[in-house]
């Protein structure tokens, strides 16, 4: 987990410092005030963590649901947890994951924990991923745990992977209509203006004009637009690491039309998969919401989560701050607290999980049918629009040349 400085005052006024590890600063910040400080600053500190050791690359989910499953494997063979490790390391294709391993196993060699030593890595070793190593140690079932989180990994792989794939369509289209409009208005467009000026066009029709001024402003003054959406680009990610702006941009992601309801039902699917997993392998409630607020990647359902735990830890039940908070629908408050109550809360959070990935999956495939014809309806029209915009001089030309003839 990363690791934040941070200043605070206590009750009196008395200014204080100090270190600790958290998901996100939002955590960190609701830890503390819910312990009596008023936050003045938190700054995430620069690790001293063996980073370099990783090297370049990227380690997918794939590697790691492998590794996950390959390790738990091997622990319930009986095999020692510095010869798993050996093995792994020995085995694993990715470059970048093999280095990891490697240096893990000399940690694990020298007397460290195997949690601990993930943490190391917490930009390829999720919170998720440590808390569950962790609890497998603590309870000595470390396979189970590493069992549970490659299914968990394999899982939202797989949650990925279609949402990927169904905008991979619209964004192909997308590239080919914006280069087709490209290509008829810079190169092509002009050289049929120059012939149609010589053949004495004098006054172009208006959707003409529409279109040459369109190419004028690609040709002379696109550099102007490529300056100000790389200036937007660079201004918007640096508004998104702010807080405000993080929570501004979250927000809308679950009310923007079309895409707000499937990032909620993405959201929700993480959150229950995620806690359903944590509560399995034996990590205490309030631990396991903390670390779920830090990987639902939503600020919103982040504080509805945290707001949660809060009141489980002065003794209310799961299901009403939940329900106050608006971000779960009423069937989901439902099961968790019957959940709740019968002592079964794991097993309703995997039936919860399961029947959201099944909504997200309908909601892509209507989403991926509506889009086609918009598509190919927007390209068509561009297309058409520019081929009329062209052929009214002609014609033009063409009854000049009638006329003559007939006169």
């Amino acid at each position: 987990m990363p690791n934040y400085a941070y200043v605070v005052r206590d009750a009196a006024g008395q200014t204080m410092q100090g270190t600790s590890e958290a998901e996100n600063e939002g955590i960190l910040r609701r830890r503390l005030t819910e312990q009596g400080f008023d936050v003045a600053e938190i700054k995430q500190t620069k690790a001293k963590a063996k980073q370099n050791a990783a090297g370049f690359g990227r380690v997918k989910l794939s590697d790691l649901a492998i590794f996950c499953r390959q390790f738990s494997t091997m622990i319930d063979a009986g095999v020692s947890l510095v010869r798993c490790l050996e093995v792994l390391g020995n085995q694993t294709v990715n470059p970048k994951l093999k280095r990891i391993i490697a240096d893990i196993q000399s940690e694990v060699e020298a007397g460290q924990t195997l949690s601990r030593s993930l943490q190391k890595y917490q930009n390829v070793f999720s919170p998720l991923f440590i808390g569950l190593v962790r609890a497998g140690e603590i309870g000595g079932v470390l396979e189970e745990s590493l069992q549970r989180l490659s299914q968990f990994l394999e899982k939202d792989q797989e949650l990925r992977r279609k949402v990927k794939s169904a905008m991979t369509y619209p964004i192909i289209i997308g590239v080919i209509a914006v280069s087709i409009v490209l290509l008829l208005v810079t190169f092509i467009l002009p050289r049929f203006m120059v012939l149609f000026k010589d053949l004495g066009v004098a006054e172009f029709p208006a959707p003409t004009q529409v279109l040459m001024g369109f190419s004028d402003f690609v040709i002379h003054k696109c550099i102007y637009l490529l300056l100000f959406i790389v200036g937007f680009v660079i201004a918007f990610r640096i508004f998104a690491k702010t807080r405000v702006g993080s929570r501004i941009i979250d927000r809308i992601k679950l009310q923007a039309p079309v895409f707000g309801k499937l990032n909620h039902k993405v959201a929700l699917a993480r959150f229950s998969r995620t806690l359903g997993t944590l509560l399995e392998s034996g990590v205490p409630i309030l631990q396991a919401l903390e670390t779920v607020a830090g990987a639902v990647a939503n600020q919103i359902i982040s504080d509805a989560v945290l707001e949660a735990r809060a009141r489980i830890r002065e003794g209310d039940k799961i299901g009403e701050p939940l329900q106050k908070s608006k971000m779960f629908p009423p069937m989901v408050v439902q099961m968790i607290s019957i959940g709740e109550e019968s002592g079964s809360l794991d097993p309703m959070l995997g039936k919860i999980a399961e029947f959201y990935e099944a909504e997200v999956d309908a909601a892509l495939e209507s989403l991926t049918a509506a889009i086609e014809p918009v598509m190919i309806i927007f390209l068509g029209g561009a297309v058409g629009f520019i081929v009329i915009a062209m052929f009214l001089p002609l014609i033009q030309v063409v009854n000049k040349l009638t006329e003559a003839g007939g006169g």
